[in-house]
């Protein structure tokens, strides 16, 4: 039924998408849809989910597989994978992660890009030994939010996504992360200074 609800979504959009279509493209009948989902926003939640996962799924092989050096280059892959999914995977480029039938379809508490970023967080600290802190969430959230945008608007100027928007998408959050992440380095090279300049760290007394 999943299936048949990612081919239905693009082709009628969610406005368009009712049981009694599902369950003629699943052929089971329509008694069957409502034994496993009350209403087609339960149907599109599932769908929903199950494309999370399988984004994770990605994402740890193509961590495993590709050589990445540093973890922004996880991000740049991650931006990768979603262009992709637009491209290939059924229903995907309609709902993405769900906002456009709610923003909270993921998570009662965090929005759908909020919990990508937490799941990207995830990863990223598995993969690359990072400490999984709010900052890192933070900025993950940012850059989630602005590929996100990006990558809408390249699929809206073509179907296939226009590559010099993608492209420019990719170079901005990249931007983006190597400036924070040099700014967090700037910070800390600054505290560690002025920890050792004062007289607990140097074992002076005050004069």
């Amino acid at each position: 039924m999943l299936d048949a609800c990612a081919e239905l979504v693009d082709e009628v959009g969610y406005e368009g998408l009712t049981t009694t279509l599902l369950a003629e493209r699943a052929e089971v009948a329509i008694g069957s849809v409502y034994q496993f989902f009350p209403d087609k926003r339960a149907i599109v939640q599932a769908l929903t989910l199950r494309t999370m996962e399988s984004y994770l799924q990605r994402l740890d092989e193509r961590f495993a597989s590709d050589d990445l050096s540093d973890w922004w280059d996880g991000v740049d892959a991650a931006i990768d994978e979603y262009i992709t999914m637009h491209r290939t995977v059924p229903g995907f480029r309609t709902l993405h992660f769900g906002d456009v039938v709610d923003l909270h379809l993921l998570d009662e508490q965090r929005d759908n890009n909020g919990v990508i970023a937490d799941q990207l967080a995830r990863v990223l600290t598995e993969r690359f030994g990072l400490t999984d802190e709010p900052h890192l969430r933070f900025i993950l959230e940012i850059a989630v939010e602005a590929a996100d945008s990006l990558i809408k608007l390249a699929f809206r100027r073509q179907p296939e996504g226009d590559d010099r928007v993608l492209d420019e998408a990719k170079a901005l959050i990249r931007e983006y992360l190597h400036r924070q992440v040099a700014a967090s380095a700037t910070t800390a090279t600054a505290t560690t200074a002025g920890t050792a300049g004062t007289p607990a760290a140097s074992g002076a007394e005050p004069g």
